[in-house]
């Protein structure tokens, strides 16, 4: 799971170079931030013309589930100390799902260090790899790298769409919303309205 969900750093690597950010901010972005949709969300508003605040707020709303998997982490984990705020960065949706998905304790926290500690690795190494590529291409409208943020959000909750009907249905009140915003408001604006649905 870490080294699949880790490659597609690659294409964040890419998507920030081509909204403006540069190869250190791209690989900043993913130290600090390293949850992917919000990273994607945040490259999307930017790149769309949005401002940092509106791309960031944005991408805390998307983060914020993070909080409701480290309640259950933490109940999960019992970790203390440095090691529980360590534990702290690498709560994401994978490492969430692998550790409950373990029979038991011991293997969950094995499960949330292997993945965390793999994706961790792969994802800033591939945005390293991804940014530095882009940023020697030059002119990335010419090979359509501005639409590759959006592409890979969507396929990031494609599968919650295709199994899930409630989530459709915000989905498409969100895109509506979202559309219904855009004559009206600037840029990176009708994604933080989206999200009332």
């Amino acid at each position: 799971m870490g080294i699949a969900v880790g490659l597609s750093g690659t294409a964040f690597g890419a998507a920030a170079v081509t909204a403006g950010l540069s190869v250190p901010q791209a690989c900043v972005l993913s130290l600090l931030a390293f949850t992917g949709a919000s990273q994607f969300a945040l490259v999307g508003v930017v790149s769309a013309g949005g401002g940092l605040a509106a791309g960031a707020a944005g991408a805390l709303l998307l983060g914020a589930r993070n909080t409701l998997y480290g309640l259950r982490m933490a109940d999960l984990l019992h970790w203390r100390g440095p090691r529980r705020l360590l534990a702290a960065q690498g709560i994401i949706d994978e490492t969430a799902a692998g550790a409950l998905a373990q029979p038991t304790a011991a293997w969950a926290r094995t499960s949330f260090v292997t993945i965390f500690t793999t994706l961790y690795l792969a994802w800033n190494l591939t945005t390293l790899a991804g940014a530095l590529a882009t940023e020697r291409i030059g002119d990335t409208d010419a090979l359509g790298l501005d639409a590759m943020s959006g592409a890979v959000f969507l396929a990031l909750i494609a599968s919650r769409l295709r199994n899930n009907p409630r989530e459709r249905l915000v989905a498409v009140l969100a895109a509506a919303i979202a559309l219904a915003a855009v004559p009206f408001a600037p840029p990176g604006v009708p994604v933080l309205l989206a999200s009332a649905a």
